[in-house]
């Protein structure tokens, strides 16, 4: 890994997202992929504009070199919940602002689209994508209602990253991945990835429970999925949605969701295959179960389309009871 002039001050926090920003290919809206993360460039400059919305916050900023060539670089950050939840604001920059920027240099030189790892501003202060020392909390559930998160403040996927790559796929999957662009990311229309890609994102999540039927709630996208506990079955030509038609039981404590009716979606899952779509043959089978100590819930699930994957997709992930958190809107714009 190198550095190329880091201030001692900011080098914890960079070698920390950094360190994030290699791990978590799944989580990211932009590929990971376009950025060399095996380097980290320092531009110093001004901001020239400031772009509070999702699905990303962007910091536009112009460098001056030796020679006094001017040169516009678009800074990728995160999502605002994300930011909010690690000190930004939308006020956190202002045109003519200096700052010294930190972040991921695109594979492509002629590319001034870069990823960020830190941002210093005039006061010394540092603003990083995600926090990196998140208070630890052992709140107790009584059920599965409430707020939750991955853990590690949404970090932690567990293995699904090297599941999803190990999953066998048919001709048509590989071919479809063959010709995935970036330009071709749902997320940059708004459009929300189906489960268990949603459960795997690094946002809040809630469940509510009533009566006949439960809520699962996540910030990424203002998702609501409605699961029906009241006995019916899937609709076999019902309509088709990104987040599918989703019905439930419990088991003991458990929750059990069983899912079809999903719209075609052209990367349902990020990582390592992204691009391998789904469409009507797919089905998902979800369990949610409190752990032992009830600070946290394990989801099993496993996910078949006989369409696009040879086998089926299974894991496991972990979500971490998160009262203590805000539940934020997203407001997507395009």
């Amino acid at each position: 890994m190198k550095y190329k002039g880091l201030h001692s001050r900011v080098l914890h926090a960079s070698a920390v997202m950094l360190a994030w920003a290699c791990a978590m290919p799944v989580l990211a809206h932009h590929s990971r992929a376009e950025f060399d993360s095996d380097d980290v460039a320092l531009l110093r400059g001004m901001v020239t504009r400031y772009v509070w919305a999702n699905p990303h916050a962007f910091l536009y900023v112009e460098t001056v070199d030796d020679a006094g060539v001017r040169t516009g670089w678009e800074v990728i950050t995160d999502a605002l919940p994300i930011l909010s939840r690690s000190g930004w604001t939308r006020d956190s920059f202002a045109v003519g602002d200096p700052v010294t920027v930190q972040a991921l240099p695109n594979r492509n030189p002629d590319k001034k689209h870069v990823l960020l790892v830190s941002v210093e501003k005039a006061d010394g202060s540092v603003l990083v994508p995600r926090e990196e020392d998140r208070p630890a909390h052992s709140a107790r559930a009584t059920s599965l209602a409430g707020v939750w998160e991955l853990p590690d403040g949404g970090e932690d996927t567990g293995d699904f990253s090297r599941r999803w790559a190990q999953v066998a796929l048919t001709e048509k999957a590989l071919a479809a991945k063959a010709e995935f662009t970036p330009e071709d990311r749902p997320a940059a229309q708004c459009i929300a990835p189906p489960t268990p890609m949603l459960m795997a994102m690094p946002y809040l999540n809630e469940i509510e429970i009533r009566d006949d039927t439960v809520v699962l709630r996540s910030e990424f996208f203002d998702v609501e999925r409605i699961v029906y506990m009241d006995g019916r079955g899937n609709p076999e030509n019902g309509e088709r949605t990104i987040q599918g038609h989703s019905i439930g039981w419990w088991d003991g404590e458990a929750l059990v969701v069983d899912t079809t009716g999903f719209a075609d979606h052209r990367a349902p899952i990020r990582g390592p295959n992204e691009g391998v779509p789904s469409g009507a043959m797919r089905h998902v089978r979800e369990t949610y179960r409190l752990n032992e100590d009830r600070t946290g819930l394990t989801i099993d699930f496993t996910v078949e389309d006989l369409e696009y994957l040879g086998e089926p997709f299974s894991g496991t992930l972990e979500w971490v009871y998160s009262p203590q958190l805000t539940f934020m809107g997203f407001e997507c714009a395009p």
